[in-house]
């Protein structure tokens, strides 16, 4: 088996149409170890799958540039599963003699501590920062030079409080001098990804919007990933982080909340809530409370631009994406993409009284 520069800690339909999907597409091809962290029994035949030789399918379908896209591709990059449960002597063989680069997306939860972590050997029950600690202190006890992270969940300034959860665990090991230099040699990212892929394909795969963005902030040896249009270094990641966090995620978490009132029907998909009732009020909250916030900021035009583009992903006619899917942990997002908003934009801005009462809803 050919070896594999990208660890990849995460199976989600999202990574199979993002990440992993870029890699396979590259202009030089990357090769990918795929790992589930969970240990769910129930997923083996997704990890099996998904390193299948012939590759696994990712529709594009929706609205690009005016054009009509509605294509398969198929992703190959995958080329080894594993899972931390039961594969830990392997996985940490690759990490130490194949691996250039992890990247995580564990989801809005996978940086929480557990009362394992403290821990002075790995163990399944473990957080993920926890476990990539022990990974990543294997590696320097062979001799192994530092890697890049690249983790890709949706908190803000993601490299740096990866690092952070991960050189706490370190002092909690009393890990030696040594390896916490080594550790803060390793080149911690900051990225942001953006995509909505509505869909599983089973036993893998998925639907996807052709809409793609890896945004990786620029820094002292951050290279991208790969060579891909979607894979963009960029200096400063504030501008893509606001604009996605309070105009795309705060609309799908507004949505959650019409849905929530409307009775929570299982079946409901955001393109259908683009009309009527819920549309009205979405509009209302973009045009009287979110634009005029980014406007007291100084992002009024780009702000307008990203709303138009937002609003057409949202109708695109063929994702069957669905505001239950989106309504997972909504208390949680509400407080991050709705209060953070009415925090950053502070009082600078116009009152914001249906997303403070979202916001609410959301907590109680």
């Amino acid at each position: 088996m050919s070896e594999t520069p990208i660890v990849q800690f995460g199976t989600s339909r999202f990574l199979q149409a993002h990440a992993d999907l870029f890699f396979a597409e590259a202009e030089t091809p990357v090769s990918v170890t795929v790992v589930q962290s969970s240990g769910d029994l129930s997923r083996a035949g997704r990890l099996g799958a998904l390193a299948a030789p012939e590759g696994y399918p990712v529709f594009i379908r929706g609205i690009l540039d005016g054009r009509t896209v509605d294509e398969e591709r198929r992703v190959t990059s995958v080329k080894r599963t594993l899972s931390t449960a039961t594969d830990w002597e392997e996985l940490s063989r690759i990490v130490t003699h194949e691996a250039r680069a992890i990247l995580s997306n564990t989801g809005d939860r996978g940086y929480l501590p557990s009362p394992a972590d403290t821990e002075r050997v790995p163990t399944q029950a473990m957080s993920y920062p926890a476990k990539l600690f022990h990974l990543l202190a294997a590696r320097q006890a062979a001799g192994a030079g530092p890697l890049s992270i690249f983790p890709m969940e949706l908190v803000p300034e993601n490299g740096r409080v990866l690092k952070a959860r991960v050189m706490d665990i370190a002092a909690a090991n009393e890990a030696s001098g040594e390896l916490r230099d080594w550790l803060e040699a390793c080149i911690w990212v900051n990225s942001l990804v953006d995509r909505i892929v509505s869909e599983p394909i089973e036993p893998a795969g998925a639907v996807a919007e052709p809409y793609a963005l890896w945004a990786v902030e620029a820094g002292p040896g951050v290279a991208a990933p790969c060579i891909h249009p979607a894979v963009q270094v960029v200096p400063d990641l504030e501008e893509i982080e606001r604009l996605k966090l309070h105009i795309l995620n705060l609309g799908h978490t507004v949505l959650a909340d019409i849905w929530r009132r409307e009775g929570q029907d299982p079946d409901r998909f955001v393109r259908q809530m683009m009309e009527g009732e819920p549309w009205a009020e979405l509009d209302a909250i973009y045009r009287e409370e979110v634009l005029p916030g980014f406007a007291a900021k100084g992002y009024a035009e780009e702000a307008a631009a990203y709303m138009q583009t937002t609003l057409d992903r949202f109708r695109n006619p063929f994702l069957d994406h669905r505001v239950a899917d989106i309504a997972q942990n909504h208390a949680q997002k509400a407080e991050r993409r709705i209060q953070a908003f009415i925090d950053w934009v502070g009082t600078s801005g116009p009152a914001m009284g249906r997303l403070q009462a979202i916001v609410q809803r959301a907590a109680s």
